[in-house]
């Protein structure tokens, strides 16, 4: 039985986009992106909505992205050797290889996704985190606070409910990125 781990890139101040909607305020350098490279390859399924899937997606549409670096390159193969569900009402059909379209988000699935998983789940993009959350799923918190207030948009945590969390482990990073690790606390 896998986790199922939310990951985010988070502002300091709790955002995940920029007041104009955009994540390009938070270009990993190579130390961050290995990190992340690391948390990808450890999961064998990610959950996205439509919006992080088109943003992702191009880690295997794009093959200049892909070979630009042997960091670029790792993080391509291991975006690429996991299966991917996306959570839309308007994407008709996925564009990559290894994923599925679902018209809306259900728990009872995403139980059974755990449960027959031989590694981690990981689950991108608040929105679809917070139903995750919602619905007592999440596992293990992993944010990438980045040294910025943006006073943006969509908030990196769910509002409205309360999860206690465990504080696993912490790493900093030489360019004031902090790596925070939380364990869900059962309730």
């Amino acid at each position: 039985m896998g986790k199922l781990i939310y990951g985010s890139n988070t502002s300091l101040d709790g955002w995940t986009e920029d007041a104009t909607g955009a994540f390009a305020w938070a270009p990993p350098d190579d130390e961050v992106f290995a990190f992340i490279t690391e948390l990808m390859a450890s999961a064998g399924t990610y959950l996205y909505g439509r919006r992080m899937y088109e943003v992702l997606a191009p880690w295997e549409t794009d093959p200049e992205l892909i070979g630009h670096t042997e960091l670029t390159a790792a993080y391509g193969e291991a975006w690429q050797a996991a299966d991917k569900v996306v959570y839309s009402s308007t994407l008709d059909e996925p564009f990559t290889e290894r994923t599925r379209v679902e018209r809306r988000f259900d728990p009872e699935s995403v139980r059974e996704i755990k449960a027959s998983a031989s590694s981690d789940v990981l689950v991108g993009g608040p929105n679809l985190a917070a139903q995750a959350f919602e619905a007592g799923l999440v596992d293990e918190v992993q944010l990438f606070v980045w040294p910025v207030i943006l006073g943006g948009r969509n908030p990196a945590l769910p509002t409205g409910i309360r999860v206690d969390l465990e504080l696993e482990d912490e790493h900093r990073f030489a360019g004031g990125v902090v790596h925070l690790r939380y364990r869900v606390v059962d309730a």
